[in-house]
């Protein structure tokens, strides 16, 4: 990897990391991403559960109050999709992102991966750092997308 973020910097100024989804805010995760997200605006509670039930999910704390989180998705063989990655806005600028994305790459169970994937409008500079680059073949990428509908859109347009 090309950034090497110091674990204990952030551990003694009482952050941490954990996959333990027992401590996720599903509230705090489902509210961002519905209301503060530019890609998920319009998602359904349920729908945020169900994807959190069925991924690899990192949540950052500071002194229990979750400030961050990301999910992956895995086979933890072959393939990890990182998504839906944020820090709240009062614990940005701090690295936090930075460190986030290291935990994740270096997570002992998504080690020797053949691909990593994620999909980013504005943060490419964060994951270049750790070796992410545009994607080599993008001929041979294809997808079904399928925008959530927000009601925010929806009483704009009327």
């Amino acid at each position: 990897m090309f950034v090497i973020i110091n674990d204990e910097a952030f551990l003694k100024n009482g952050f941490v990391i954990s996959t333990d989804k027992s401590l996720l805010n599903i509230d705090l995760i489902y509210n961002y991403l519905d209301k503060e997200s530019y890609w998920a605006q319009g998602i359904p509670g349920e729908t945020v559960k169900k994807a959190i039930s069925g991924s690899l999910c990192f949540g950052v704390y500071k002194r229990h109050e979750q400030v961050g989180f990301a999910r992956v998705i895995t086979d933890k063989a072959t393939f990890a999709y990182i998504c839906d990655v944020f820090v709240v806005a009062d614990y940005r600028r701090m690295g936090l992102s930075k460190w986030l994305i290291q935990t994740i790459v270096n997570h002992p169970e998504l080690q020797g991966l053949r691909r990593w994937s994620l999909a980013t409008a504005d943060a490419h500079g964060l994951y270049s750092q750790f070796g992410f680059t545009p994607v080599s073949k993008p001929e041979v990428w294809m997808e079904i997308f399928t925008p959530y509908q927000s009601l925010k859109k929806e009483t704009e347009e009327k």
